[in-house]
């Protein structure tokens, strides 16, 4: 699997929030990860989109190689 920009975020987002003690801090970290989450699925959705719309596996392989879509 490839490991994009927003897996990333969320894995430091996560280390973060188990090195710290403060509940408003965590608190904060903890809704950043809910919106990475909610941006990963929406890009799941549009990548999805694009994957159904577009008929030619080279202009596919294309935008997977050029990271526009996962």
């Amino acid at each position: 699997m490839v490991k994009t920009t927003l897996d990333t975020l969320d894995e430091l987002l996560e280390g973060a929030f188990d090195d710290v003690d403060d509940p408003d801090v965590r608190y904060k970290l903890r809704s950043a990860r809910q919106l990475v989450q909610v941006i990963q699925q929406r890009q799941n959705t549009l990548d999805d989109a694009i994957t159904d719309a577009v008929d030619d596996e080279d202009t596919i392989g294309r935008l997977r190689d050029l990271g526009y879509i996962n």
